[in-house]
């Protein structure tokens, strides 16, 4: 820093004395003088060769707060700060104006009131004829809202930059016209791996793949920009490593006010995670979209098995030899439809669809359907399932029916992997408000490190299992979902391989408030009077085998393979039941069904659907189509059974009436 010359105060303070040889300045005239006076918005004054006021104008008195009298013969420098008094900067000035001709200044400036403001000073130098300084002008202006706006926009940039700088899930930076960069925030350091040092001066080309760089993308993306304004995309960006992440992408053209092209402010954000939950959502619907087709497609087949089985039953004179085949046959119709029911509700949980049907359940009751659902199962490897509850009733909030499907998975899972002939054990009781089951059985075991994973979606473990004893891996974790489902919980448990395991299902009590429990009677079917039931199915085995079982039970059936026959049927047949398949070529059964209750003879048959889709929203399109009941293929003999005994309520009442 320079070292400025410091005067003494007696040369600022002293009242200006004229010398005898001081040489007066050169003459201004009148006019110019009153011009100056006129002046208000700026400060002009004159001083002489050593600083003292010799001039004051309005605009100084208006500005410094000091009228003509009270200024004049006094030095300038008490306009000036402390601290530049101190460091000689008044004498500072008038020096390098006696130097260069002229001295340009801003900083603090103090009134007479001692307030201070931000000032403009500009000091000329003065000379006569003979080139000496006589004196200088001096003019000042106020610039003090001038620096407050300059400091409050250096501060709003500053903390614009701050905070684009902070961002870190976008990366946010300025490309110049051309699409070099030339600004760069932390956000797309992490985001593309670049350090500023790094990246700053090179082309954004450098992030889009090189068959997009080559075909010319980057470029037409900033014509569209310069066009449109902004322009968006998403695809596939580079970072600096190489790897690839799916990015949102926007350029804004950025313009000055004459609508000159600065650059592009570019902003990218990584999707990629988000555009992986996307795939596997649209992956997990096409998923239960196949799951349900699939389903529909089973079942179709097992449909027409399953009558004939129920037709062989009501056969009383079959061979031993045959009458183990058929059972054979039941029991296996019997697996693959609870397989094809499993994998339905997997994909109903995975699309959170499944509703309980929540009410008051007794445990002992539970048990009892759970171990009745497992006999045929269990029965065919000679196993005996031994359950023990407490005597006093345990009532818990649940849904009966998937209570009932989580202890047969788990006695079927257990009778799976134990010996012929052994004893698989059911204990219940209560523990801390929780009604607790455990299954056990002295199978193959499960290794420790399998425990936990056996719960897994398609898990399976292989150690210890005989050929034969694999599966799709799905009913365990429909266990755990369904329970959790309830608010319950389930663990595995076992010492290891060979010694056998336990599956421990915990669920809530009841509370001891009284609930309306659904009422899910079981018995023999009543007797049936002789019904006229008309078929619709394009699947004639299916067909053809649920009219020999009808037939057997004593009904009068006909058969219609496709909708347009059914019509012609209807009308001299006037079934009492008509039971309609929904997935028929060329008339399907919504359109069979709005056909039929458009005939007179028909107003009092009673409609029913045949279908492999069982979702609820598939019972709930039939029922505002207009079916009275709803069967899911293949239909089970007490199901079958249900519906006509409610068929034949049906004609009783409108014959009494």
């Amino acid at each position: 820093m320079t070292q400025l010359p410091v005067s003494s105060s007696r040369d600022y303070c002293e009242p200006a004395r004229v010398r005898a040889d001081a040489v007066p300045p050169a003459p201004v005239s009148v006019d110019y003088l009153s011009l100056v006076q006129a002046i208000s918005d700026y400060a002009i004054f004159l001083l002489d060769a050593k600083g003292n006021i010799v001039s004051w104008n309005a605009g100084a008195q208006k500005l410094k707060g000091y009228t003509e009298n009270e200024i004049v013969g006094q030095h300038f420098s008490r306009f000036y700060v402390e601290e530049a008094v101190a460091r000689g900067w008044p004498t500072y000035e008038l020096e390098q104006a006696a130097l260069t001709g002229r001295f340009e200044d801003e900083g603090w400036r103090v009134r007479k009131d001692s307030t201070t403001f931000w000032a403009n000073v500009v000091i000329t130098a003065i000379r006569n004829q003979a080139g000496e300084v006589t004196g200088f002008a001096k003019i000042t202006r106020d610039l003090t809202a001038q620096r407050e706006y300059l400091e409050a926009l250096r501060q709003s940039e500053e903390r614009f930059r701050l905070l684009v700088d902070s961002v870190k899930d976008y990366a946010i930076f300025m490309l110049d016209p051309q699409g070099f960069v030339v600004s760069w925030n932390s956000g797309a350091a992490r985001i593309k791996g670049y350090t500023h040092d790094e990246i700053v001066g090179r082309h954004f080309s450098l992030f889009y793949v090189p068959e997009e760089a080559a075909a010319g993308k980057p470029a037409r993306e900033l014509a569209i920009a310069r066009q449109i304004g902004t322009v968006e995309d998403e695809g596939w960006r580079v970072r600096k490593d190489g790897s690839t992440f799916w990015a949102n992408v926007i350029i804004t053209a950025v313009y000055d006010e004459s609508r000159h092209l600065r650059g592009f402010a570019k902003v990218t954000r990584d999707l990629t995670e988000r555009r992986r939950r996307e795939e596997l959502e649209r992956s997990g619907e096409r998923m239960r979209e196949f799951l349900a087709t699939l389903a529909h497609e089973l079942r179709n087949p097992l449909a027409p098995v399953r009558n004939a089985i129920g037709t062989m039953q009501m056969e009383t004179n079959l061979s031993p030899m045959l009458a183990r085949a058929r059972d054979l046959i039941d029991r296996q119709v019997a697996h693959l439809t609870r397989l094809v029911d499993d994998l339905l509700d997997i994909g109903r949980i995975m699309s959170d669809k499944v509703e309980l049907r929540i009410s008051r359940v007794d445990l002992a009751e539970l048990v009892a359907r759970a171990v009745e659902a497992a006999r045929p199962f269990t029965d065919s490897r000679g196993q005996r399932v031994v359950a023990h509850v407490p005597d006093a009733p345990v009532i818990i909030r649940g849904d009966m029916t998937r209570l009932v499907q989580v202890l047969q998975n788990l006695l079927h899972n257990a009778s799976k992997f134990s010996p012929n002939g052994s004893v698989i054990e059911m204990q219940g009781r209560v523990d801390f408000r929780m009604a607790v089951l455990e299954v056990r059985d002295p199978g193959c075991g499960i290794p420790v490190r399998s425990l936990d994973r056996i719960f897994e979606l398609f898990a399976q473990e292989k150690d210890g299992q005989n050929i034969g004893e694999g599966g799709l891996g799905i009913g365990l974790t429909l266990c755990k979902s369904l329970v959790e489902m309830h608010g319950g919980s389930i663990v595995a448990s076992s010492e290891g391989l060979g010694l056998g395991s336990t599956f421990t299902l915990s669920l809530p009590l009841a509370s001891t408030l009284s609930d309306t429990a659904d009422s899910d009677t079981s018995g023999t079917a009543p007797d049936v009077q002789p019904l006229r039931i008309l078929l619709v199915d394009d699947n004639r085995d299916s067909a053809d085998s649920l009219a020999m079982l009808l037939e057997l039970k004593g009904h009068e059936v006909r058969i219609a393979y496709e909708g347009e026959q059914a019509l012609q049927i209807a009308p001299r047949f006037s079934p009492h039941l008509a039971l309609i398949d929904i997935a028929m070529p060329k008339m399907d059964g919504y359109a069979t069904l709005a056909a039929m209750r458009a005939l007179p003879e028909m107003i009092r048959t009673m409609y029913a659907a045949m279908t492999g889709f069982g979702h609820a929203s598939d019972l709930d399109r039939t029922r505002k189509a207009g079916f009275h009941a709803h069967l899911v293929k293949p239909v089970e003999m007490a199901v079958l059974d249900a519906l006509l005994t409610k068929a034949d309520g049906r004609l009783s009442g409108s014959a009494g009436t």
